[in-house]
């Protein structure tokens, strides 16, 4: 067998179809795109979304759900009961030493204390705000709150 002996598989290869190259072809006149209009022009279709006009699905529904105030204050909470875990009796619990332990991550966010979980150590709270719950909690243990 020689290089020149071979050759593809019967119907594994087909020329493909040059439209508009004469009626000889079969596929000249017109190239298969039908008479006149849109879909005969280049570049007629539209885009799947496409609704005849209308507005599209797409742009009729809101882009995001709800309302974001961009005044908001983003506070960065901390738990009574973690305040349990990890200050000793008698401790002062202020913006340093949180971010000294490791509970606050932001030095520019204020701290707000929330009032899940259990609070058996008497701790002087130094933060930005205080739920009442969470007050409730460290006034009970017998520590005070200070907002600054």
């Amino acid at each position: 067998m020689e290089i020149h002996d071979l050759f593809p598989a019967p119907g594994s290869r087909k020329d493909r179809k040059r439209v508009g190259r004469g009626h000889g072809s079969g596929h000249g006149g017109r190239a298969g795109r039908g008479n006149k209009g849109q879909g005969q022009r280049a570049g007629g279709t539209k885009g799947p979304g496409f609704e005849g006009g209308q507005t599209p699905l797409a742009m009729r529904l809101p882009k995001l759900p709800g309302f974001r105030n961009p005044n908001r204050t983003e506070y960065a909470v901390v738990n009574v009961g973690r305040l349990n875990e990890i200050f000793g009796d008698g401790e002062v619990v202020d913006l340093e030493a949180l971010l000294g332990k490791g509970v606050v991550k932001n030095s520019s966010a204020p701290v707000k204390v929330l009032g899940d979980g259990e609070l058996t150590k008497k701790l002087t709270v130094k933060v930005d705000k205080v739920s009442a719950p969470a007050r409730a909690k460290i006034e009970a243990a017998g520590g005070t709150v200070e907002a600054l």
